[in-house]
């Protein structure tokens, strides 16, 4: 194996198409866990806020408003990156969306619509607070709760068609003509692709959230506010666990079949056959995987529940259609494994505890390792976007058009690549300074806070309506 499979894209530093890749792969990192929270976080607000009313919890009313504003700074930073990385495909991939634009655009359409919806009830939920009876005020926050499910459905459905592209024919040009929408969207990856990045939202939300309070309780912050805070979205997000370690393994199963070049880069499989060992950890070589933990025939049986399974290895790919970095493919799809894994024990851990005592737990072994499951969670989820989009190289759309073809031959590239690296720092570290001075208000006793102020609406008083 060359050594670009184990140092990435090193033949292409000096081109444009490292330099797009890379600033492609960084803009991406940076939005989607901001995507995450608009996809997740109205579901956690809705909790709270249904606990304060149904409950007259004056605790779990607080964090709703609390978190309802920390989304309107979070979604406004969201709607920054999001822009430039939509900018991003005609701008560095011009060649790409000139041929396949009338069929990969479908999807991104529908995702603005969604988009601006959410935009707009996040802003009716957040004004609506002291000024529309409780129930009526949580019901304008459903809208937000279905439009970031269909936005991610939108997005993810573009990235499934551009995995197994379908709903088109291509004329004799090799343009995109007769694109039947309803096969682009609901193509063979969506049913899959959908739901796997769905619930990674939400366990990225429920345990990102959760180790801040579980932080905050370390610090001697027991008060039962911090206790709710921790366990409405740690619950949410130990749900979500078991259900993706479901999917999750279908979605493996389903990429062996449909995307073999992938599945092999994954598990580092150079040979097709059966009783296919299972690698942990490890440095993928044409010669088999060095310092890894060998499980024999483990991988055949995952992909076909027997031994016998076969499964297609390397060997049988042209060289010129298999993935780049088949060791950063590996480790990547080991480590979302591994911490989507740790996450279930954690959510085991909960559930005996809940069990057991009866209450929310508050030891300190278990906030420690709550603390940094949200660390864990983003890891895991950039790990999933590495294993999907640099297992699909080389092509940007697989069969049809490799990305090196996509590419833009205009010059400044690299600028433009410092220019976003500038841009999205400052943008990063004054949301950041914005969030840490509102939960230190919060936390101080300042405005909008429940120690100082009265609940906007029942159950503490009746509802405030102005005209």
């Amino acid at each position: 194996m060359p050594l670009s499979g184990v140092v990435p894209f090193a033949a292409d530093a000096t081109t444009n198409l490292f330099a797009a890749r890379e600033q492609m792969a960084f803009t991406l990192a940076f939005h989607i866990v901001l995507a995450c929270l608009g996809v997740a976080l109205p579901a956690t607000i809705l909790v709270a806020n249904w606990i304060g009313l149904k409950k007259n919890d004056k605790d779990a009313m607080e964090l709703a408003q609390r978190w309802s504003k920390a989304m309107a700074v979070t979604f406004a930073v969201g709607a920054v990156t999001g822009t430039v990385l939509s900018f991003e495909f005609g701008l560095l991939w011009p060649h790409f969306m000139e041929r396949f634009g009338a069929a990969f655009g479908i999807a991104f359409g529908i995702e603005g619509l969604f988009f601006f919806l959410e935009a707009i009830f996040l802003a009716i939920f957040i004004y609506g607070w002291k000024r529309l009876p409780g129930w009526l005020h949580w019901w304008s926050g459903v809208p937000m709760f279905i439009c970031g499910i269909g936005g991610a459905f939108s997005v993810v459905a573009a990235n499934s068609w551009m995995n197994q592209p379908q709903g088109f024919t291509l004329d004799a040009a090799g343009k995109v003509t007769d694109v039947e929408p309803f096969k682009v969207i609901f193509n063979d990856a969506t049913p899959y692709e959908v739901p796997h990045m769905i619930l990674a939202a939400y366990m990225v939300v429920g345990f990102l959230v959760a180790s801040i309070y579980a932080v905050g309780m370390l610090k001697g912050r027991r008060d039962r506010l911090h206790r709710l805070g921790l366990i409405i979205p740690l619950t949410i997000a130990c749900i979500a666990t078991p259900l993706q370690l479901l999917v999750g393994d279908t979605a493996a199963r389903e990429v062996a079949a449909d995307q073999p070049a992938k599945f092999a880069a994954m598990e580092c499989i150079q040979d097709t056959g059966g009783h296919q060992t299972e690698y942990i950890g490890g440095i993928c070589t044409a010669d088999g995987v060095k310092l890894a933990i060998p499980i024999p025939d483990l991988d055949s049986f995952l992909v076909g529940f027997s031994a016998d399974t076969k499964v297609t290895g390397l060997n049988s790919i042209p060289n010129d259609e298999r993935p780049p970095v088949n060791t950063l493919i590996h480790l990547a799809f080991d480590l979302m494994v591994g911490v989507g894994t740790a996450l279930m024990f954690l959510a085991l851990w909960l559930a005996y505890l809940v069990y057991k005592k009866r209450e929310i737990p508050t030891g300190n072994w278990f906030l420690k390792a709550v603390s940094v499951s949200g660390i864990g969670a983003i890891l895991a989820l950039w790990s999933g976007w590495i294993v999907t989009e640099v297992g699909r190289q080389p092509w940007i759309v697989n069969g049809y058009m490799k990305t090196s073809e996509a590419v833009t031959d205009a010059n400044g590239i690299w600028g433009a690549f410092i220019f976003t690296l500038v841009l999205y720092a400052a943008i990063g570290t004054i949301a950041v300074l914005v969030l840490r001075r509102m939960s230190r208000r919060w936390r101080e006793g300042g405005e909008g806070s429940a120690e100082d102020e009265p609940a906007p609406y029942s159950p503490i008083g009746e509802p405030e309506v102005h005209a």
